[in-house]
């Protein structure tokens, strides 16, 4: 996911790399740190090789917590990155998505096999569009066919606010990318229009259902929705960095903390810390969430192309086969200034949720996804781990 507006900041990362730490949670033996060397080695090679200004990584293994990070916060201050950090999850947000519309059907309110006509009429319509022929299932899936409208960046840049029908009518004026059902393309307007269809279901905003059925039950309190244009993140939280996508080690780096979230909304508006994304991956993983029914459907994937490598999507949900051959099963984000991964074993005994503040990589990394491939291999494909 990308957005359009940045705010200038002429800092720039240092080039001496911060001190980097580890912890372990004080409910966890001392003994917890052990098998975690690699990863923090590989926290310091993100900031000192891949010039990125921060990053944080926390590890759950079983009851037990661990906690690094490398560089900074904020490259004006110094500040140290920390466990209450909240950052932007970007596409992560489409998880907590998904899950509300299998908690909606669940409760036989709504079927992954509705129609989007049914539930938004006339909204899905357009060259090669028809709502009657898109499905539930295929908008959590991303086997709709439906155009990504952030892939239109000129239109985007044509609103000063981002309401979500004005998102899906970039889509719509858009032809199709194929006919729906026949084929997988990674599309944020799904899932705009399965938050459309949780409001429509609900009559109640979408970061109250989020918040209501997710992050109150289950303690997540650093995770939220922003309400409409709200630019701020609220709380404790990490500078977000960016180059712009400018390849070049010496690109300027800008400030993007402050940002119109509605243009992403339920595709990857929310907010969240490292804890709280362990939090709810263990117990959506570990069957706390959802019935029986809508887990196996949650985790039914479809083949990917042009996404991340090695990877298979289910609903809101991805696994990925790592170099060793483990697979982990999660989620990834990236907005400007800020990318995350949080991924883990099927059954969430297992997690590694990561966040770098800088949205490039230089040295052996293209992006911030070989860090935290890198980061899933130590973790995972060592037999040292705990």
């Amino acid at each position: 996911m990308h957005e359009h507006t940045a705010q200038t900041d002429s800092g720039r990362p240092g080039a001496e790399p911060a001190k980097a730490g580890g912890a372990v949670s004080e409910s966890a033996p001392a003994s917890g740190a052990e098998g975690h060397e690699a990863v923090q080695r590989l926290l310091q090679q993100a900031v000192a090789q891949g010039g990125l200004p921060g990053i944080l990584a926390e590890v759950c293994d079983g009851g037990r917590q661990w906690f690094g990070t490398a560089g900074v916060a904020d490259i004006r201050t110094g500040r140290k990155r920390s466990p209450q950090d909240r950052f932007r999850i970007g596409s992560i947000s489409k998880t907590f998505v998904a899950t509300v519309v299998l908690q909606l059907e669940a409760e036989g309110r709504l079927s992954l096999d509705d129609t989007a006509e049914l539930w938004l009429p006339g909204v899905v319509n357009g060259p090669h569009h028809d709502g009657a022929r898109v499905n539930v299932r295929m908008l959590l899936n991303h086997t709709s066919g439906i155009f990504n409208y952030t892939d239109d960046q000129e239109a985007l840049n044509r609103y000063e606010t981002h309401p979500p029908e004005s998102l899906v009518q970039i889509a719509m004026s858009r032809p199709h990318t194929f006919e729906p059902g026949s084929g997988w393309a990674y599309s944020n307007t799904n899932y705009v229009l399965a938050g459309m269809i949780i409001e429509r279901t609900t009559g109640r905003a979408l970061a109250e259902e989020i918040a209501g059925r997710i992050s109150r039950p289950f303690g997540l309190t650093g995770t939220y929705l922003p309400h409409g244009s709200d630019p701020t993140i609220h709380g404790s939280h990490s500078r977000h960095y960016t180059k712009l996508f400018q390849t070049d080690p010496g690109a300027p780096v800008h400030d993007a903390t402050e940002l119109d979230s509605s243009m992403f909304w339920a595709a990857g508006g929310m907010i969240s810390t490292a804890g709280d994304l362990n939090r709810f991956f263990r117990a959506l993983l570990g069957g706390r969430i959802l019935p029986p029914d809508q887990q196996r459907d949650m985790f039914t994937t479809v083949p990917t192309r042009d996404w991340i490598p090695n990877a298979a999507y289910g609903l809101g949900v991805s696994s990925v086969r790592l170099p060793c051959g483990e697979t982990v099963w999660g989620m990834g984000g990236a907005l400007f200034g800020s990318w995350s991964y949080a991924y883990g074993a099927r059954d969430g005994e297992r997690m590694v949720t990561a966040n770098v503040n800088g949205d490039w990589g230089n040295g052996d990394w293209d992006d911030p996804i070989g860090i935290f491939t890198d980061l899933l291999q130590a973790k995972f494909c060592r037999l040292s781990d705990p």
